[in-house]
């Protein structure tokens, strides 16, 4: 069961004196769409909300901006490269900007901290002991995400990631889970109460994702486009899905197709060799990352949309952000059949068994035969964004966690001297 997400017992969380730091490391603000819905969430209740974060390639590269009334602190930062040692370089110095730039913002009420890594702890300690709450959303499993990706078994690094997120979870004072599955491994591996862990689910914005009038010259010449969108890493199943394509192509005859993949990431020149090896270079497209206009069409034409991530530790227990933008679109989805995908995408999808390549082809096929299949695919999936899965739901379990957080809490305003205007005596 939930944290209560009643609002009987909110008084003061979204007062005009509060203020909560949200700290990010592995995404710019507002890039990262989960962290921005919060952000304006909170503002939207009454709070002041600074975030701190890396500073983006080609978009969010000021150090310093001030968007729609939250107020965000960029600082350099060079993605980890050469293994380990590239990563203590990384996040030494993300933690290194992320307490100078506290240290800017001031005294905070809640400091609330992102995952990966599970580092953030260390500053939310430092703002502890000056008064702030700690709220500890994860993102990520990292014990699992460190075995999903690097693929080298419970060694002496996992053990350390292990340590650091059992400090973590003891250091937190509410934890956010972004399904009932993390929510789970914060109880039972975490040792949290129940009281103490809300679920605040990701959702797609609405806003972004309004279909247009489908665009033919997209498909190539070819009578369906399927689609794949997302981050293109070592763990996110590009590779299953190309090689599925070439199982549709060579053991199912279908060459009536293109297909678009739409994304970026440390595996995408891997995945863009592989297509030339598998021969699908002329009916496989690689855009990178496109503007939200581009996007949308791409998604608004799409026949059938493409959910690859095989089971892993970390794939079977985590909320695919593209499973639920896919539904937002009102596109039916192929996916292994993972626990959490069943859970976001239910009959919106359709489910090979996990790894299986020759049956996601053959899944595919089949939809590709079906447009009234599609269609009310399609439907469940906008209906299921529309309701239960919608951002208004991640919302009051948000303000009730950070109810929860500040109950019985004097607001740093109160002790501030400077933010009330009272001078310390001497």
């Amino acid at each position: 069961m939930l944290g209560d997400t009643s609002f009987g017992d909110t008084a003061g969380v979204g007062r005009p004196d509060r203020r909560a730091l949200i700290l990010v490391e592995n995404l710019s603000v507002p890039f990262d769409r989960r962290v921005w819905q919060e952000c304006t969430t909170l503002r939207d209740a009454g709070w002041e909300v600074h975030v701190i974060c890396p500073r983006g390639e080609k978009r969010d590269t000021e150090p310093e901006a001030e968007i729609d009334g939250v107020r965000i602190h960029r600082y350099p930062l060079r993605a980890a490269t050469g293994g380990p040692a590239g990563y203590l370089r990384e996040y030494g110095s993300a933690l290194w900007h992320t307490v100078r730039l506290a240290r800017k913002v001031g005294p905070v009420d809640v400091v609330h901290a992102c995952n990966p890594p599970d580092l953030l702890f260390l500053p939310a300690l430092w703002l502890k002991r000056r008064g702030a709450r700690f709220v500890f959303d994860q993102h990520d499993l990292v014990p699992e995400l460190y075995l999903s990706r690097f693929d080298r078994g419970e060694d002496l690094l996992y053990r350390a990631v292990c340590a650091l997120e059992r400090r973590t979870y003891r250091a937190a004072d509410i934890v956010l889970a972004t399904n009932e599955s993390y929510r789970d491994v914060a109880l039972r591996r975490g040792g949290r109460r129940p009281e103490d862990v809300f679920v605040v689910r990701s959702a797609p914005a609405i806003e972004r994702f309004q279909p247009v009038p489908p665009e033919p010259e997209l498909k190539h010449g070819k009578p369906h486009l399927l689609c794949y969108l997302g981050v293109m890493g070592p763990q996110d199943g590009v590779d299953y899905a190309l090689r599925a394509l070439a199982k549709l192509r060579d053991e199912l005859g279908r060459t009536d197709w293109h297909a678009v993949f739409v994304g970026a990431g440390d595996a995408f020149d891997a995945m863009v060799e592989l297509s030339r090896r598998l021969g699908l270079h002329e009916q496989v497209q690689f855009t990178g990352r496109i503007p939200d206009a581009d996007l949308v069409r791409y998604l608004s034409t799409a026949d059938v949309c493409l959910s690859p991530d095989p089971r892993n530790p970390l794939n079977d227990v985590s909320t695919m952000n593209k499973v639920l933008e896919y539904m937002a679109m009102g596109r039916p989805i192929v996916s292994f059949d993972l626990k959490e995908a069943r859970v976001s995408a239910g009959d919106a999808a359709v489910y090979a068994p996990a790894d299986d390549e020759a049956e996601f082809a053959v899944l595919i096929a089949s939809l590709l035969d079906d447009p009234e299949k599609r269609a009310r695919m399609g439907k469940v999936g906008q209906e299921r964004i529309g309701g239960e899965l919608s951002w208004r739901n991640s919302q009051a379990s948000l303000l009730a966690a950070y109810a929860a957080a500040c109950r019985d809490h004097t607001p740093v305003s109160a002790l501030d001297p400077v933010r009330t205007g009272k001078r310390q005596r001497r």
